[in-house]
């Protein structure tokens, strides 16, 4: 869907109300001043030919202005028409308009007739048109008996209105009693006289109330014809005619009409089937956007007809049995036309002029000249006037040269006349524009600003911007003959003031005007198309740049009309919303942004989709026993195109209630073949889809019941498995409802015993699925068939399945089972298979069941729990894993079958060998001294085999995160316990223990542990090096050094000046008892030790209560290593977690001893 958006601009100072605006100028330039002698001019009367109700009095206008102000006179019928004479007549004051006084006695008619009007002053006088007073008529229907009208089925009729010739001539239209308008179509319609035409009566044309109704609009009243009645009786076979033209009659016709009028052409066949009505015109074209089709085709209309519409109209009447034609020549005529009106001429005494009168028409009026009223050859001479033909030329005119001409050009069809003034005046310069007015225009579009002036002989118009600006001149500058100065194309510098000077040689006069340029009015954020789900919310946008001296004003439309008075509808500042949008939202929405100077506007349409409304009309045609077709209407797409549509059948008979989904046809389609089972009461629905989602379903269509028949299928999933060993159990799945085709649907069950000679065994069961076969051998093959009947005869031959009877438990052991040990948790097992026949069912598989005996590393005996592997299929051997090494098991092997187990075969006794052990079950350190560490162990929870001994590995770590090297000691297996010696003191040491077997070494556990610190100066060293590294010590530093330096300056600077700074008695008299000489047997500064420092270390030099190492009670904790080589510490991750979250690093001790006594000691080297 493509998106639609408009947008149209419209300002008030653009070209089309400059050329108004000029047009007005150049208008009122001809006008006199009233304040001037001038003759008269019509300036309102009554139309030509004017009908009046003859219920109201009549009114006859007829308005004058002129100096003096003119004197009215009538003429009735050619004379004088004395309204003194007349009571019921009266001329309203200061005007020539007659009111006939009907409503008080008067009687319309008696003045019925030709009247004209005539204004005249000193200086001439002006006449009206012929204005024709004819009052309205509406008469009465004359009484006539109608005879009802008999009509054989397909012949044609017409039915006659005749109504009263009335004035004006009345509007006829035909109803019934109920005074509902008959229907019409191609076949029945109204022709242009008000006669009803049938080109084909049906019986359905049956009535009595055919009402011809004629309204007289005039007197707003309706007469009514009687009644008519018409009876169609049916023959059989109705027989088919060719068209033949009912109106108008015969081959050809003419038509004549006037120029500027509507042609109105029509053409009324008669025919079976009913004619379609064709129009041509004979060695042309119909014109173009001026051509319409009226009343189905049978009218032709052509509007603003023209001379060049005259032609041969051809209209052919055609259905399948032939055609008709008829020709109408059309003639257009043409009532006279102005091609030049006379116009006012006003002059000066000495002065020339003309005044032409040009008329045209078909055929071609005459001119004729009148003055004052009267035709010119017998009115007064005038030594400067002449005529010739359609032209009076003036020359040296003289003030009693003023008059008022009248020029008539009239032909059989009608008249034209006109007033012009001959003025002569003497008069200087007058400028008529208000001084100092003030134009307001937007940038970019036409100025015109307005010189309006009068003077007598013509004024000379000059323009000038500015106090002493210079005349105007140039391209860039229009000047109209009525004074008016265009500027094209006004910019900002066109601001200013401008003068206008008009001069003749009586004198001079002028006039400034005011010209502001104004921005222009811009939306620069516009509606945009919008697409919106039924009862969703839209908004549209309207954002507007403006000039800031205008004040702006937003109006929104709809379908260019006002908004619903509907609350749903949000106008903001900038927006429109529109909430729980509905269908009805649907359209074009406009914003209007109007300011005093210009309009702009931009649209965007909306379009509300939805889910399309269901189908209707559904229609079952072509039924068949297996086929039907479906045709239904669509509903409603909702501005979302159908993409398809769903059909769904229901079965009355089988399955009431309940849609089944039938096919799927596109949007496109209406109509589908629908493929049918017999014995099924249908009735069918249909949904359509389109992308918002599915329809509701459509109303049902009526119920088509199938012919019965014999099945066309068998049941299906057939199926022979016994469920005990002397039976054989048959199940199939029976035929749905519509599958049976017919009434009493059953099963015929076959069966015979295969590879043997035997005849097959039937029954007929009901409408089951299951038949049960007894007294069958053991699992034994057997060829299987089912059969589906009902009353009408059977299915076709069913293919035949192969099913067994049923099982037994096998009946043997599977025998030489065999074991071989592949290692400590891994065995095969091999076996004999059974003979086939002793399976007795389907072979399912061979199940080993296998259970531990006694671990020859303990002594205890657990509860023994048989373990099952099961080898599916015929095979001969199979694997145990997750054995438990250094162990006795036993097992058998037994066949399975669709029945179960057969018996186990004899028990089979393997051990496993030896493996390695798991990990000790726990390692504790415990009482840690300055050089000692105790170790206790637990053996591991599963040896695997004799533990031969323990591996101990340790190593220690420095500050740096480094490993010393590893030391490795075998302890004998009998052992749990071992005092680890000559350590180095304040030293973290990682250990690392397993357990052996004869197979190999275990999983090892890890642990670390700290020997503790000398409590003196062990510990405030430690402590002063731990502050050294800290960032806020340094910082301190920097700023006690920053302090000293300042001190410093400052003791310069005394000195210099002669001062005495007495630092070293202050420092005497106020010495800090804290404050420490430096130490020199461990570099620390006392100034910046603490009470801890002197405390017996709490953290990382004593071990709990419990014996364990916690990160809680060290802060020289595994923390200080997780960045380390090792990150984590044990293989277990035993340590993992429970030393975490700290990540400061502590510097580096210096060597505490030079001497190694032990392996151990050996270590403090790298340390």
């Amino acid at each position: 869907m493509q998106p639609k958006i408009m947008m149209k601009k419209k300002s008030i100072s653009a070209s089309k109300a400059s050329l108004v605006l000029f047009l007005c100028q150049m208008i009122s330039a001809l006008d006199v001043p009233l304040d001037l002698s001038q003759p008269p001019t019509i300036t309102q009367q009554s139309p030509k030919d004017y009908i009046v109700d003859p219920r109201e009095n009549i009114v006859i206008q007829c308005e004058a202005k002129g100096k003096p102000p003119p004197s009215f006179s009538w003429t009735r019928n050619g004379t004088h028409f004395d309204i003194d004479k007349d009571a019921q007549v009266t001329m309203k004051p200061n005007s020539g308009t007659l009111v006939i006084n009907i409503m008080n006695g008067g009687k319309a008619e008696a003045y019925e007739g030709v009247y004209q009007c005539t204004a005249r002053n000193e200086r001439g006088a002006a006449i009206s048109n012929n204005i024709v007073i004819r009052p309205s008529r509406s008469p009465l229907w004359t009484k006539e008996k109608l005879e009802p009208n008999q009509v054989r089925e397909g012949d044609s009729l017409v039915l006659h209105c005749r109504p009263p010739v009335g004035l004006p001539p009345p509007i006829i239209f035909w109803m019934d009693n109920a005074f509902q308008r008959l229907p019409q179509s191609e076949r029945v319609s109204q022709g242009l006289n008000g006669d009803l035409y049938f080109s084909n009566v049906q019986p359905e044309d049956t009535r009595e109330d055919y009402i011809c109704y004629a309204r007289f609009n005039h007197t707003q009243t309706i007469q009514q014809k009687q009644p008519i009645s018409v009876k169609v009786f049916s023959t059989r076979p109705v027989t088919e005619r060719q068209p033949v033209l009912l109106t108008p009659t015969g081959s050809t016709s003419t038509k004549v009409e006037l120029r500027g009028n509507v042609l109105l052409l029509e053409c009324i066949a008669a025919g079976l089937p009913t004619p379609v009505i064709r129009w041509i015109k004979e060695g042309g074209e119909l014109p173009a956007n001026r051509t319409f089709f009226e009343n189905f085709k049978k009218t032709l209309k052509i509007i603003d007809v023209s001379e060049a519409d005259s032609g041969n109209y051809k209209c052919i009447a055609r259905n399948t049995l032939g055609s008709a034609h008829h020709v109408i020549s059309v003639t257009v005529k043409a009532a006279p036309y102005w091609i030049t009106a006379p116009r006012n001429l006003v002059l000066s005494p000495g002065e020339d002029g003309t005044l032409i009168c040009r008329a045209n028409g078909n055929p071609k009026p005459s001119i004729s000249w009148l003055a004052n009223g009267v035709p010119i050859a017998i009115a007064p001479e005038d030594p400067s006037r002449k005529v010739d033909g359609d032209t009076i030329i003036f020359s040296h005119v003289q003030e009693r040269s003023s008059a008022v001409y009248q020029c008539n050009a009239s032909n059989e069809y009608g008249y034209l006349l006109a007033n012009a003034f001959v003025n002569v005046l003497a008069e200087p310069p007058r400028i008529l524009t208000p001084a100092n007015k003030l134009y307001q225009v937007i940038a970019d579009s036409p100025a015109l600003l307005d010189c309006a002036y009068f003077g007598s002989p013509k004024p000379e118009i000059e323009w000038f911007k500015g106090v002493k600006g210079s005349i105007l001149r140039g391209s860039e500058y229009i000047f109209h003959d009525n004074g008016s100065l265009e500027i094209p194309v006004a910019q900002k510098d066109s601001t200013g003031t401008y003068t206008c000077v008009a001069r003749n040689k009586l004198g001079k006069t002028q006039n400034e005007v005011q010209l502001e340029i104004k921005d222009p009015t811009v939306i620069i954020k516009q509606p945009e198309y919008k697409v919106i789900q039924r009862y969703g919310q839209v908004s549209f946008e309207c954002v507007i740049k403006h000039d800031s001296t205008l004040l702006p004003t937003v109006i929104w439309l709809k379908d260019n009309d006002e908004l619903p008075d509907d609350e749903r509808f949000l106008v903001g500042k900038d927006n429109l919303t529109i909430m729980n949008v509905t269908d009805k939202d649907d359209g074009t929405y406009t914003c209007i942004v109007n300011t005093t100077l210009d309009s702009v506007s931009a649209s965007a349409v909306l379009t509300v989709v939805a889910r399309p409304n269901p189908p209707f009309d559904l229609e079952l045609t072509g039924q068949l026993e297996r086929s039907v077709e479906l045709s239904w209407i669509p509903g409603d797409e909702n501005n979302s195109p159908i993409t398809n549509f769903v059909i769904e059948y229901e079965d009355g008979l089988h399955e009431p209630g309940v849609w089944h989904f039938q096919t799927e046809v596109p949007g496109t389609q209406t109509t589908v073949q629908l493929k049918l089972s017999p014995y099924v009461n249908y009735s069918f629905r249909v949904i359509a889809v389109n992308e918002i989602g599915r329809s509701q379903p459509s109303e049902p269509s009526e119920q088509y019941l199938t012919k019965s028949s014999n099945p066309d299928e068998n049941p299906s999933n057939v199926q022979g498995i016994g469920s005990e060993p002397d039976n054989l159990v048959i199940t199939w799945e029976s035929l749905k409802g519509f599958q049976s085709n017919g009434p009493g649907l059953q099963y015929k069950v076959s069966w015979r015993q295969k590879d043997v000679d035997d005849e097959w065994t039937s029954v007929i069961v009901a409408n089951v699925s299951k038949y049960i076969v007894s007294g069958t051998p053991t699992f034994v093959p057997y060829e299987i068939k089912v059969q589906a009947l009902n009353d009408l005869g059977y299915a076709p031959e069913p293919s035949e399945v192969i099913g067994h009877s049923g099982e037994d438990l096998p009946m043997v052991a599977p025998g030489n089972v065999q074991v071989h040990v592949i290692n400590s948790t891994l065995a095969k097992v091999h076996w004999d298979p059974v003979p086939l026949k002793t399976v007795r069912g389907h072979l399912q598989g061979y199940k080993v069941y296998y259970w531990k005996v006694q671990s020859l590393s303990r002594r205890s005996r657990r509860h023994v729990e048989k373990k099952i592997l099961t080898f599916r299929g015929n095979k001969t051997f199979g694997m145990l894993p997750g054995l438990e090494p250094y162990s006795t098991y036993k097992l058998n092997v037994r066949v399975a079958n669709g029945k179960g187990e057969g018996p186990a075969s004899p028990d089979k006794v393997f051990r496993t060998p030896e493996g390695v052990p798991s990990s000790p079950s726990f390692l504790k350190i415990t009482n840690p001294t300055l050089d000692s560490l105790t170790l206790e162990w637990g053996s591991p929870t599963h040896p695997n085999g004799v533990l031969t001994s323990y591996i101990l590995k340790f190593q220690p770590i420095n500050n740096t995160h480094e490993l010393g090297p590893m030391v490795e000691i075998r302890i004998p297996a009998n052992e749990s316990s071992l005092i680890l010696k000559n350590l180095n003191y304040s030293t973290r040491y990682k250990f690392y223990f397993n357990a052996q077997t004869s197979v190999g070494s275990g999983n090892q556990i890890t642990e670390e542990a700290v020997t503790i610190m000398d409590e003196g100066k062990m510990a405030m060293a430690s402590r002063q090096v731990d502050i050294a590294t800290q960032g806020w010590f340094i910082g301190l530093m920097c700023a006690v050094a920053l302090l000293i330096l300042i001190l410093l300056i400052v003791c310069f600077i005394r000195r210099n000046k002669g001062g005495k700074y007495p630092v070293k008695e202050k420092e005497d008299a106020h010495a800090d008892p804290e404050i420490q000489p430096m130490k020199e047997d461990d570099g620390t500064f006392g100034e910046y030790s603490d009470a801890e420092d002197h405390k017996p270390l709490k953290k990382g030099s004593r071990t709990p209560s419990d014996r364990t190492v916690k990160k809680e009670d060290s802060d020289d904790s595994l923390v200080d290593y997780g960045e380390g080589v090792n990150g984590q510490f044990n293989e277990d991750g035993s340590f993992i977690g429970q030393y975490s979250g700290k990540k400061e690093k502590e510097p580096a001790e210096g060597n505490e001893s030079s001497e190694a006594p032990s392996p151990v000691n050996a270590m403090n080297s790298f340390v």
